[in-house]
């Protein structure tokens, strides 16, 4: 990354900062989901079984949502359009913003991935470190996922159609609620194209069998490929949508 990319990224960072409302609301929001959570699954089995694929999900969902809004705006509002005018590569440009928002879903996923263990009392097995590693990379291909699709909304409406039309048949079709290889063929097939299936499935590798980051490296590698893809597509749409 060059020295641009970092300017951008601290010009973001600051930016979201000065927002008290939002910033309270980002740390907030997961003390929230993962409170309902915790009650909602009142046994403490179903509980354990759950959450390494709901901090996937959310993870994936924050990163996503807040990427997706906040580089909307900075287009709509012409930032962008004034950054490509300047000596900058699109490629500086779209990794200093996926660097400075992913710091804020990183926030949130930690929220709530320690609420869940220390408060919630979740067990997992595994080393911590590389839960959260891998928890990172999630987050990573969610937000480069958010930026890629932004470009194809006009304003905050048409980006949270995203979420239903991006988000939530990942959901279903991630192993979440039934085991990928018991879904109907078709949504199996359909499944190893979607991102969030490999978060699902590296996570629960991870904290419920106790797997490392080395055994899991098939899902790391394709996660590693969706952001790379996701982020290269990002930028070739700046120019056209900026």
């Amino acid at each position: 990354m060059s020295s641009n990319t970092f300017t951008i990224a601290w010009r973001v960072m600051l930016q979201v900062a000065r927002d008290r409302r939002t910033i309270a609301l980002i740390l907030i929001v997961p003390l929230v989901i993962a409170t309902i959570a915790g009650f909602s699954l009142t046994d403490k089995n179903t509980l354990n079984n759950a959450a390494p694929g709901i901090l996937a999900i959310l993870i994936f969902f924050f990163g996503f949502l807040i990427t997706g809004i906040s580089f909307l705006r900075e287009r709509t509002q012409g930032t962008l359009e004034r950054l490509m005018a300047a000596p900058l590569t699109r490629m500086d440009i779209v990794a200093g913003y996926l660097l400075g928002l992913l710091i804020f879903a990183l926030i949130q996923t930690l929220i709530m991935f320690f609420y869940m263990i220390y408060v919630l009392n979740i067990s997992y097995r595994g080393d911590l470190w590389q839960i959260l590693i891998f928890q990172v990379l999630i987050g990573i291909v969610a937000v480069c996922m958010g930026t890629f699709f932004s470009a194809f909304a006009r304003n905050e409406f048409q980006m949270i159609q995203f979420i239903p039309l991006v988000i939530v048949p990942q959901i279903f079709v991630s192993g979440l609620f039934i085991p990928v290889r018991q879904l109907p063929a078709v949504l199996e097939w359909i499944s190893k194209f979607l991102p969030l299936t490999y978060g699902v499935e590296g996570i629960k590798a991870l904290m419920q069998q106790g797997q490392s980051l080395l055994d899991v490296g098939k899902d790391i590698g394709i996660l590693a490929a969706f952001a790379v893809g996701f982020l290269v597509l990002a930028s070739l749409t700046l120019k056209k949508s900026a």
